[in-house]
């Protein structure tokens, strides 16, 4: 049973949610600024920002506090980079081989696209389009973590137990990628039945991703370790492409789903290992560390 204080927080999350995901649903639907020079929905995410910014107000926080500190910066791009290098890594070697059994001939090319699991938007390798990828992710990376590793998820800690919040933090992070599948619907590039399957493939996608990052907060104490991982994934998806005579990314969503389940197996290994050292640690030196 829900007590009052976990209700209204709940409702207030849920609000919060709601109207970010009414400003990106009608960027995505309406204005469509993904298929202009811009190839990323940027508005919705400065929308996003803002409404961050006051409910910080609102509930007497501040950006410090929910993990935009600065303290801890360099641990967090080190760590998110060597997930992000390491899992990519892996997942891409494993895609060229399992190509090469196919009796296929890949390579790896640069060019900057749109990220999608199903459909590309490629817009070239000009320096533009390499700076406006780059600029488009920082907005949508710093809105994204600082809307749901940031924000909701401090606000579910102080109702519910850090797991617990994580994993509604981590439901809504994949609820919030459910529009692009509209999107296809609307085009007729899928069958509804096809997009059921694959909106319950996103939300799994995302979910994993938003719990892992969650996951990160409670490790380090900060957003960046989910930042710089964020970037760089959003990154090397729009730009690091496997091609074949027959196609391009023919295999990319055994990618993402094999680097998504390697990075949170490696963040629960270090989350565990982080609690047997604290263990083994004397008694007044982890009551001096607390």
């Amino acid at each position: 049973m829900l007590t009052r204080k976990q209700k209204r927080s709940i409702l207030y999350i849920l609000f919060v949610f709601i109207l970010c995901s009414a400003a990106k649903d009608f960027e995505f639907l309406v204005l469509k600024t993904d298929e202009t020079f811009l190839a990323e929905n940027i508005f919705c995410k400065i929308f996003a920002l803002l409404v961050i910014s006051q409910c910080l107000v609102e509930r007497k926080l501040s950006w410090k506090s929910i993990g935009f500190r600065l303290n801890g910066l360099k641990r967090g791009l080190i760590l998110g980079f060597s997930l992000g290098i390491g899992t990519f890594a892996v997942s891409y070697l494993a895609e060229c081989l399992i190509l090469l059994l196919m009796g296929k001939s890949p390579r790896l090319s640069f060019f900057i696209s749109s990220f999608s699991l199903s459909d590309q938007t490629v817009t070239g390798i000009s320096f533009s389009a390499i700076l406006i990828c780059i600029l488009g992710n920082v907005i949508n990376v710093a809105a994204e973590e600082g809307l749901f590793r940031g924000l909701l998820f401090k606000l579910g800690r102080r109702a519910f137990s850090s797991r617990n919040a994580n994993l509604l933090q981590a439901l809504l992070f994949g609820i919030w990628h459910l529009v692009t599948v509209v999107v296809w619907v609307r085009e007729g590039s899928l069958t509804v039945g096809a997009a059921f399957l694959m909106g319950i493939g996103y939300i799994i996608l995302a979910g994993i991703l938003g719990f892992e990052w969650g996951l990160c907060v409670t490790l380090t104490g900060t957003l960046w370790t989910g930042i710089f991982e964020h970037f760089f994934n959003n990154f090397i998806s729009n730009s690091l492409h496997v091609v074949t005579d027959t196609g391009t990314d023919e295999l990319q969503i055994l990618r993402i789903v094999l680097s998504n389940v390697l990075s949170l197996l490696l963040v629960l290994f270090l989350m565990k290992r982080g609690k047997k050292k604290e263990r083994r640690r004397p008694a007044g030196r982890r009551k001096a560390a607390g």
